[in-house]
């Protein structure tokens, strides 16, 4: 039997298979094998070439510089700092005009440090002492403003006290900021120029329309009538991003600016247009979270007349706006667009292997149908001699009654 079995699969080796096409007239097959064909036919049509165009090829590698400039004064009264008016070089950071950028809303201010021995602050934990022995020399005060001298300091008849410190005294007042100081500052003007290129296609623009009018940028602010004015109100920023500019102001936080360039280059230069979106980027919650809004400190140095280092320190709350760019281009191109055709023409084939299976292993009569479409043919034939008694069939007969069975129509 094994010898048998190996012969069998060594000549079958050897075998040719072709097609052999059944019409098969089966209404519920027929039907269910043009629903699959019309369905290949719309997703290839109607999503792969209309939505998603695939017959372009697509630059996504944008290349893409912003310039921003900003514009506005305020005017404040306090005690540390009294009268005074802000203009740009006061209130952004950095003065560049960078994609990121930072606009001081509020501030603590800390004037006339020096270096010096002083108390540290009683808000600190690892500053809380009993006695000096709790306050060791040179060690540096976690998340504090410096380091221990060996000293601590009681007031009255306190039992518990903070340690002395060599810092920047007097050190940095605790608290956050009861009202925003530039609370005008929603009304202050950004200018985004945003150039993009596309190097596959040699293709390059900008959101700025391009005109020989000096005073256009002076009086446009960006609109749905305006898209190729890009100067906005810093609380139309904020408000689109859907927040309320003045509490914002109060503690910080991240607004994002996205610049979205998707261009057809099929059609004419001028249909291509940025898309702008807002988001606020930080937690939409902060004043419900201990690490709410956005802070840095930065200080300005001098000296005074006996030449001694003074400081004044600034907390500075704010506003920090990310522009963010991305885009791409397509354009018409045969290479993808035979690629597609041919995922097409695959995916119709697929159907139709489909509804093999569905005839041949699902519906009732598949055995039949299966019969009818898988035939095995031998090359040795044996000779049937030829009839001479009346009512028998000739070799010639039989020839034609073999090729009309090959040629056969299948009916249900």
């Amino acid at each position: 039997m094994g010898q048998i079995a190996w012969k069998a699969l060594c000549l079958s080796l050897f075998d040719y298979k072709t097609e052999k096409y059944v019409i098969a007239k089966n209404k519920k097959v027929g039907i269910l094998y043009r629903v699959v064909q019309l369905s290949i036919m719309a997703y290839i049509i109607g999503w792969v070439f209309v939505v998603k165009k695939g017959y372009q090829d697509v630059d996504t590698s944008i290349q893409s510089s912003v310039i921003t400039k900003l514009k506005g004064v305020a005017f404040t009264n306090t005690s540390e700092l009294g009268e005074r008016l802000w203009d740009v070089a006061d209130y952004v950071i950095p003065p560049q005009g960078e994609s990121v950028f930072f606009v001081i809303t509020n501030l603590i201010v800390t004037p006339n440090q020096r270096q010096a021995t002083c108390p540290e602050s009683p808000s600190i934990p690892d500053a809380l002492c009993y006695r000096n022995n709790d306050c060791p020399a040179g060690e540096a005060v976690v998340a504090g403003n410096g380091v221990k001298t060996g000293r601590c300091l009681k007031v009255g008849n306190n039992m518990s006290g903070t340690c002395e410190i060599l810092a920047w005294c007097p050190v940095e007042k605790k608290g956050k900021p009861k009202k925003p100081l530039l609370a005008n500052a929603e009304n202050f003007t950004v200018y985004i120029k945003n150039s993009i290129r596309f190097p596959k296609f040699k293709f390059s623009k900008t959101n700025v329309l391009d005109t020989k009018d000096d005073a256009y940028l002076k009086t446009c602010r960006y609109g749905a009538d305006q898209p190729y004015c890009p100067i906005f109100l810093l609380g139309n920023l904020v408000r689109w991003a859907g927040s309320n500019f003045q509490e914002m102001a109060l503690e910080g936080g991240v607004i994002g600016i996205q610049i979205e360039w998707n261009c057809d280059l099929d059609k004419a230069p001028s249909e291509c247009n940025p898309h702008y979106s807002f988001s606020r980027l930080d937690n939409k919650f902060a004043e419900k979270s201990i690490s709410s809004g956005y802070n840095f400190r930065f200080a300005k140095y001098y000296k005074d007349a006996a030449n001694v280092d003074f400081r004044t320190l600034i907390k500075a709350y704010g506003i920090r706006f990310d522009v963010m760019v991305n885009g791409k281009a397509g354009k018409f191109n045969i290479i993808p667009t035979i690629i597609n055709v041919g995922s097409g023409l695959a995916l119709m084939g697929a159907g139709a292997f489909f509804c093999d299976l569905v005839l041949l292993y699902l519906i009732k009569k598949s055995n039949f149908y299966r019969g009818k479409k898988y035939e095995e043919v031998r090359s040795s034939i044996r000779k049937v001699p030829e009839s001479t008694v009346n009512g028998e069939q000739s070799s010639d007969s039989l020839s034609r009654l073999d090729q009309e069975r090959q040629l056969q129509t299948v009916e249900t």
